[in-house]
């Protein structure tokens, strides 16, 4: 046999390899094949060609690898008890960009199923890898690298720590100042994911500085998204992240977010300045003093859905500081589009956090409470309280809106038309504030017995003894004894016995 024949012996399995490695990676593209891999067993097929010594065929097999752990957790786990990741990355560093890439798509596709599978990553030795990674040349190889530290990173706060403990925070700080947008993106992401769990981890970036170069990403229409994230999740821990946030100078151009055209860069724009907000006044003030609030409310007019969630709790953490932050919410229009929140939202959620806001905003002085209840705000949820179909967190937040709103409205035309419909549990509040005016307004007590509230407080069944007895006799003392019983439930009854049995004089 020649030697040319032997030679064409190795060239025919190479090509095989070659074209085996292709096939499945280009099968595992496709879901319906995946089920037939598994069952042929392709992983331990492909795990020696992880070690070839032609580079194309380890990268094919690496790309094929990382479809196939990407598909389900099964696959993945399958990958990891295989052996693989040590195998992956023995020769890291030394591999072509093409290969790296191929294999932290592999690491970041196990990785991102659970925290169990995060950790056989870390085991292996592949933070060292994808942060060595971070270092590369190649944009590319530094995205994927990203990707992998982000999958990692976004379980709990013990993989995030192992991989701020790589040295990763301040090659992420350098990725998001370099010119490409994608790898910006991806940066910017895993940065939010390590800052999400904790004050420390959102300290370790905010210590690599990367809250000026996140500031002025702000208006990258391709890169906000992420941007705005990782600044909600480091601003959300502590009153000193919120305020170095906002020291970046991000208002007023974070609010040009909220009139985005993408649902979730308005989202996200909302749920930054929330974060900020619910702190203190003096955050709120600065939202109020930037144009904030008013920018807050038109994004929820303009919204529907879970996009409008992060805006009505701004101006509930807002008008909850203080008399003034909440009349400026007042004062912005704020009542009114959280009333159609009320109304139009098919989710409890939703419905529970504008009826908290509206608690908020009516609970300071009666001024407040009247801006409130003139927007026709307390039928609707006294509505919704009584509704069967509201949950148990919606009730409860509509019940402790109405206690705050009534406890200290004292406009009664808002206050008349619920004697007739509340429950037991939100009339007492109600008769409470009739027994608060009633005493010093003559035109009042007037008006309650000619709109028959008079006659409802008697038809009221309270415990001798109880606040609500204490409220009912207060508003029967503003009346002449007659008139009260001649309000009293069975009167009329004992008027008519009196007719029928009184003897004329004749």
């Amino acid at each position: 046999m020649s030697q040319r024949q032997v030679l064409q012996v190795f060239e025919q399995y190479q090509r095989a390899r070659s074209q085996f490695a292709q096939a499945v990676a280009d099968l595992a593209a496709r879901p319906q094949s995946i089920d037939t891999l598994r069952s042929a067993g392709v992983v331990c097929l492909l795990r020696p060609l992880l070690l070839d010594v032609v580079p194309s065929i380890r990268q094919t097999t690496a790309l094929a690898l990382g479809r196939l752990a990407d598909y389900d957790v099964e696959m993945a786990e399958a990958i990891v008890k295989a052996g693989i990741l040590p195998q992956l990355i023995c020769s890291l560093p030394e591999e072509n960009r093409y290969y790296k890439k191929a294999a932290a798509f592999v690491l970041r596709a196990v990785a991102k199923h659970s925290p169990l599978l995060a950790q056989a990553v870390v085991q292996c030795g592949a933070l060292e890898m994808l942060v060595i990674c971070l270092e590369d040349f190649d944009p590319g190889v530094k995205e994927g690298a990203s990707w992998g530290l982000g999958y990692i990173a976004r379980h709990n706060p013990e993989l995030s720590q192992a991989v701020v403990d790589a040295g990763a925070v301040p090659l992420l700080v350098l990725c998001i100042q370099e010119p490409e947008i994608a790898l910006k993106r991806i940066a910017a992401s895993t940065l939010s994911d390590i800052s999400k769990h904790s004050p420390e981890l959102a300290q370790t970036v905010v210590d690599a500085g990367a809250i000026a170069h996140l500031a002025q990403m702000i208006p990258n229409p391709d890169a906000k998204l992420k941007v705005l994230s990782a600044l909600s999740q480091i601003a959300k821990h502590s009153v000193d992240l919120a305020e170095l946030v906002v020291e970046a100078e991000i208002f007023p151009v974070v609010l040009t977010c909220l009139k985005d055209s993408d649902e979730y860069v308005k989202k996200n724009g909302a749920t930054l300045i929330r974060e900020i907000a619910k702190h203190t006044p003096e955050l709120s003030q600065i939202i109020v003093n930037s144009g904030g609030v008013a920018a807050v409310i038109d994004c929820i007019g303009s919204s529907r859905g879970t996009v409008r969630l992060p805006g009505i709790m701004t101006l509930g953490y807002v008008a909850a500081h203080s008399e003034n932050l909440s009349m400026a919410v007042i004062v912005s229009k704020g009542i009114p589009p959280l009333c159609l929140c009320l109304v139009e939202e098919h989710e409890d959620h939703i419905k529970a956090a504008a009826a908290w806001a509206l608690g908020q905003i009516g609970r300071h002085t009666t001024e407040h409470a009247r801006h409130v209840a003139v927007a026709n705000v307390l039928p609707t949820l006294l509505d919704i309280f009584v509704d069967p179909r509201s949950s148990e967190d919606l009730r409860t937040k509509t019940k402790k809106a109405l206690k705050n709103i009534l406890q200290k409205c004292t406009y009664l035309p808002a206050l008349e038309p619920l004697l007739h419909e509340a429950p037991p549990s939100i009339m007492k509040h109600i008769i409470g504030q009739f027994s608060k005016v009633l005493p010093h307004d003559n035109k009042a007590r007037r008006l309650f017995v000619t709109t028959g509230g008079l006659k409802k407080v008697q038809e009221i069944k309270a415990e001798p003894g109880s606040l609500l007895q204490e409220y009912i006799n207060t508003i029967n003392n503003c009346y002449p004894e007659e008139i009260v019983r001649y309000y009293s439930p069975g009167y009329s009854e004992i008027l008519l016995e009196r007719v029928e049995n009184y003897q004329p004089v004749l």
